[in-house]
């Protein structure tokens, strides 16, 4: 194999074993009336930041809104949809509302750690018809949230069926971006110098 071969295979795989060993994972949403399962033209917007690490078996869900119609009765996080980024589905963590939620409130702030091997994390629906305990549902959550299929919404008294929700996005680490346009770069280079 030629040098350069090697160099880039070296990048490749690198960039690999970062990506794999990379947790937690984060995801972000930008919540939105237009962008609930029934679309509505409420003013709020929201933004949720949602850490995954299966290692640990927890995540953390921090979340900040404004300017809702109605006052805040629950928020959640729903999985798994039909397809990702689109659909409705049933309420997977904690109900009726994430633990410690503002409720009653038009605008606030959340931060939560949850312990994902506790049943009480969940809904008891969620973790009975994802394999019965915890670590099973925990797996079936991880899997849709990486998959694009859940969503965090925050429901009001103007919005009983959700004011406000997005789509749960992951969000690439700098180091695995940096990796990955390197060896890009370095495919690049190889296709300049067979040409020449």
């Amino acid at each position: 194999m030629k040098p350069a071969l090697k160099v880039l295979a070296a990048i490749l795989a690198l960039g690999c074993a970062q990506a794999a060993q990379a947790t937690p994972f984060q995801f972000r949403a930008d919540l939105s009336g237009p962008a609930e399962a029934t679309p509505n033209n409420s003013p709020g917007v929201g933004h949720a930041i949602v850490f995954i690490d299966s290692a640990l078996n927890t995540m953390s869900v921090d979340v900040s809104f404004s300017g809702l119609l109605g006052t805040t009765t629950a928020s959640h996080i729903h999985c798994c949809t039909a397809a990702p980024f689109t659909g409705a589905a049933g309420v997977a963590t904690v109900t009726p509302t994430f633990t410690g939620f503002p409720g009653g409130v038009t605008s606030g702030t959340y931060s939560h750690l949850f312990d994902m091997s506790l049943a009480s994390s969940y809904n008891p629906s969620f973790v009975t018809a994802h394999g019965g305990t915890p670590l099973s549902a925990e797996a079936f959550l991880f899997a849709g949230i990486e998959s694009g299929e859940s969503y965090l919404n925050i429901h009001s008294t103007s919005f009983p069926g959700g004011e406000i929700r997005g789509f749960l996005v992951f969000v690439p680490e700098p180091v695995t971006l940096s990796v990955f346009g390197a060896g890009l770069a370095g495919m690049a280079l190889l296709r300049r110098r067979r040409k020449a």
